[in-house]
């Protein structure tokens, strides 16, 4: 009885994994030729999405959301884009990426202050590309992030009506490769989540009132 259960425990292991590595190719691959490395070869579109990351305190972005930031601001300053929405999870009193991306980007650089956009309640890449689509009326957009992360935020922006490509922020300070390897684990199973999120339909945390990106982009300062 015992072998017959391990036999069992052992095929439904393999038929989980078998799965999650297929649904991980089948993004990878559908949505790979979307991806660009430099701004020269990028298409133009009128949005730059840049996908929120850890902050410190209410003031300090993480590397990552630096990268992501200054990726997108590269593509306002050179003209790819005409707008960029910096999204990310304010959800709590002590923990706010989006004023700490605002600091960031008002500290570090002159750009006029109406063309960025600061989505507040980004709490997922789900959210942030259905509020996109949804509040900030958002038809086409290049989406800023990091390369491991560019196959699942595509694949939800293009299942969800946009008609996106992606731009992989280059690295100003290069991370460890055993961080790239965590990150990619962890993205294995965020793939899946999302499969699912595209298939079910699912609706974001939060929506709210339109708020068109054509728009001035100091309506969304908190």
């Amino acid at each position: 009885m015992l072998k017959k259960l391990l036999a069992l425990a052992t095929v439904l292991f393999l038929s989980l994994a078998a799965f999650v590595f297929a649904l991980n190719l089948f993004i990878v691959l559908s949505t790979r030729r979307y991806i660009y490395t430099n701004p020269a070869d990028m298409p133009e579109r009128y949005t730059a999405i840049v996908l929120g990351a850890k902050v410190y305190g209410v003031r300090t972005v993480s590397h990552v959301f630096r990268d992501r930031i200054e990726g997108g601001l590269t593509l306002l300053d050179d003209g790819t884009v005409q707008r960029v929405i910096i999204s990310g999870d304010h959800g709590k009193q002590y923990y706010d990426e989006v004023n700490a991306a605002r600091l960031y980007v008002s500290q570090m650089h002159h750009v006029d202050e109406s063309l960025i956009f600061y989505d507040h309640a980004g709490f997922s890449t789900y959210d942030t590309m259905y509020r996109a689509r949804d509040v900030f009326c958002v038809q086409d957009a290049v989406v800023v992030t990091q390369r491991f992360h560019l196959y699942r935020s595509l694949f939800i922006a293009r299942s969800l009506g946009i008609d996106a490509v992606g731009y992989a922020a280059p690295e100003i300070n290069r991370f460890r490769r055993m961080l790239h390897v965590r990150w990619e684990c962890r993205e294995c199973l965020a793939r899946v989540k999302a499969f699912f999120s595209v298939v079910l339909h699912a609706k974001p945390t939060y929506l709210g009132e339109q708020i068109p990106i054509t728009g001035d982009g100091r309506s969304t300062w908190d």
